[in-house]
């Protein structure tokens, strides 16, 4: 396939493998650029017939019930991230020597002349944070951009619509790395690694070696974490324009070509003329919201992607301050009776969870759910002595026990052996027992929700009634 301009695709075979919010865009952006267009799908339920009415009505062929089989005469596919690598339609591709792109492959190829440029952000956690905190930097420093990939705008509308962008702040999974293998990023950051989605990737390094395709063909700069050995390794092996520099951050004082911190002040050591003998503030740790650890390594990461791209000091400092997190982020819910109450939902991985007990000196863990094979083991060693209590709640509550039981057996437990979603306030209720002031009372449940709950903001909702009852009294 060539460069993506609307001659290279007239005629065009094109399938799109997967209906829902990658798919259906990506159908009607290729019919519209004059490809010929069929969809496939695996469910064939009334949402994906719906859909595929939608689609039929505009001229493309949708064959619902049947993702595996590839349509004669395909010329490339185009798949959803969310569709694994062994699945037989990708084998059958590779028997008949069919490329298959993803949507960011996709979208990376139907820019045009002097499209803006990408600074990309990876990781296992942190994405998100990190990509809307440098979505504010680099408005503070008057630049168009927008959020786009897993977040925010959609990569393709970004690339195919009528605004006009200087560069694009870009969230990316490893499943949209997997399946976009010509994307050249300005300057990338991976912002951490811990196994997750290893049912996806096969394993720990394939998982990591998708990950670090964002360093590929980096032009400035690729920035690492001083504190995960694992991602800098990942800088050394990618290949990258000449002058690309690897640029670190850290939550200690920086050395040269890394941003850290100093006296509680964001300090750049590597955008700076001398960085051997200088280092410029950019802002004060109380400039991050909240200043907990892993936000201020996020921070970091941002500042070091917006300095890549030439912003100025100002800028990050006045992004930052201007930058808000999302829901169910370590958000700070109420204070009753000395006790702080804190909602981070949003951590359902044992990784995240470790970042969000860390950030705490004594903690009342409320924890529990769908553990999507994790082990908890070194979460807890790691986090034992901020433990004042843990109660648990959810279908594997019991792995987190025997956790505690192995790790932290000194830790008073509460096991209330319920999934209904009227256990998050019987755990907020237990919780308030246990805590004494000047504890912290965490949500940051190391699971996923879907046991109890439609999704982690509801999880997260149910969190902060549950909190704010406590204050009326109940």
């Amino acid at each position: 396939m060539g460069s993506g301009q609307v001659t290279d695709w007239q005629g065009k075979n094109v399938t799109v493998a997967g209906l829902g919010v990658s798919g259906i865009p990506a159908a009607k952006a290729l019919h519209g650029l004059g490809a010929r267009v069929t969809v496939v799908n695996d469910g064939d339920d009334a949402r994906a017939r719906a859909q595929a009415d939608e689609l039929e009505a505009l001229g493309i062929t949708v064959r619902l019930g049947d993702g595996a089989t590839l349509p004669d005469g395909t010329d490339l596919i185009v798949t959803a991230p969310g569709w694994q690598p062994d699945k037989p339609l990708f084998a059958a591709a590779g028997r008949a020597g069919v490329p298959v792109w993803g949507d960011v492959e996709l979208a990376w190829r139907l820019r045009g002349p002097g499209a803006a440029p990408w600074l990309a952000v990876t990781g296992t956690n942190g994405k998100t944070t990190t990509v809307q905190m440098l979505t504010s930097i680099l408005k503070a420093a008057g630049l168009r951009t927008a959020a786009v990939g897993n977040i925010g705008v959609s990569l393709l509308d970004a690339v195919l619509g009528e605004e006009q962008y200087d560069v694009l702040a870009v969230e990316l999974s490893s499943y949209q790395l997997h399946w976009a293998p010509s994307l050249r990023a300005h300057s990338a950051a991976v912002l951490n690694l811990a196994p997750d989605h290893l049912d996806w990737h096969g394993s720990m390094e394939a998982y990591a070696a998708d990950k670090g395709r964002v360093y590929e063909g980096n032009r400035v700069a690729c920035v690492y974490n001083a504190a995960d050995k694992a991602t800098e390794d990942l800088v050394r092996a990618a290949d990258v324009e000449e002058g690309c520099r690897a640029v670190g951050f850290t939550l200690g004082a920086p050395a040269p070509s890394q941003l850290g911190v100093v006296d509680g002040i964001l300090v750049d050591r590597a955008f700076v003329p001398d960085r051997h003998k200088s280092a410029q503030e950019l802002a004060g740790v109380a400039d991050v919201s909240p200043p907990a650890p892993h936000n201020v390594a996020n921070a970091l990461a941002a500042a070091a992607l917006a300095r890549a791209f030439g912003v100025p000091p100002e800028a990050v400092r006045d992004g930052l301050r201007a930058f808000t997190p999302d829901a169910h982020r370590i958000a700070h819910v109420a204070d009753v009776d000395g006790v702080a109450y804190v909602d981070d939902s949003k951590a359902t991985n044992t990784h995240a969870a470790q970042a969000s007990l860390a950030a705490y000196e004594s903690v009342v863990w409320i924890a529990g759910g769908l553990a999507k094979g994790a082990e908890f083991g070194e979460l807890v060693a790691r986090s034992a002595g901020r433990l004042r209590a843990a109660v648990l709640i959810g279908a594997d509550r019991g792995l987190i026990s025997e956790a505690l039981a192995r790790h932290a057996p000194e830790v008073p437990v509460v096991d209330l052996d319920r999934t209904d979603t009227g256990a998050m306030l019987a755990a907020v209720q237990q919780a308030r027992r246990l805590a004494q002031p000047g504890d912290t009372v965490l949500l940051a449940p190391a699971c996923a929700s879907m046991d109890m709950f439609a999704n982690y903001n509801q999880r997260g909702d149910a969190f902060a009634e549950a909190v704010r009852g406590l204050g009326a009294g109940a």
